[in-house]
């Protein structure tokens, strides 16, 4: 397979999200504009992380070659005119939505988590569309609804928020600081 040519290389490998991302602005803020950082990952959700990051900060998401366990992730740095992050403006605590929920308001509770993540560990009823697979099933989801998108920590929901609210979805709000905070009723697979 052919090699690509990356500037900076970044070991993520045995990083579970947020820190894939963490560690790759971090990097990204040290790298020229212009030049290619390579990621190594070995969580399966990094890629849809990063793709939507990119998007997200305007950095450019080159693309991801998998080589055994490992995925190679290549993202571009753009200049600093070409990048401004977006935040999703509507946010909810962790308790507004359990109070929500128990007051069985007619709402979504749209989990981003990869589908490992949402076996485990996720709120009763909740859907569950990893964010990788989100573009492609947008036709799940009411235009209408009130959806509340939750993740691990915050960050892949605000992304899909974003992403929700550009495809013209009204009632979107990202739930924070998601389930590694979460102290209300949960289920399992």
């Amino acid at each position: 397979m052919e090699t690509i040519k990356a500037n900076v290389r970044l070991d993520a490998k045995g990083l579970a999200c947020p820190m894939p991302i963490v560690k790759t602005k971090k990097a990204m803020n040290e790298l020229e504009a212009g030049l290619v950082l390579e990621v190594l990952a070995t969580d399966k959700g990094s890629k849809a992380d990063l793709k939507a990051w990119a998007e997200s900060s305007g950095h450019q998401y080159l693309g991801t070659l998998e080589e055994g366990d490992v995925l190679k992730h290549y993202l571009r740095k753009s200049s600093s005119d070409e990048m401004i992050e977006k935040k999703h403006r509507n946010v909810i605590n962790n308790e507004e939505l359990e109070k929500k929920i128990n007051t069985n308001e007619n709402i979504v509770v749209l989990d981003v988590r990869e589908a490992a993540e949402f076996a485990f560990n996720h709120i009763p009823n909740a859907l569950s569309i990893p964010l990788g697979e989100l573009e492609d099933r947008l036709y799940e989801l009411n235009k209408e609804d009130h959806i509340f998108v939750i993740c691990r920590t915050g960050s892949r929901s605000d992304l899909a928020a974003q992403k929700l609210t550009e495809k013209g979805f009204i009632h979107v709000v990202n739930v924070l600081p998601g389930m590694s905070q979460w102290s209300g009723e949960t289920g399992s697979v």
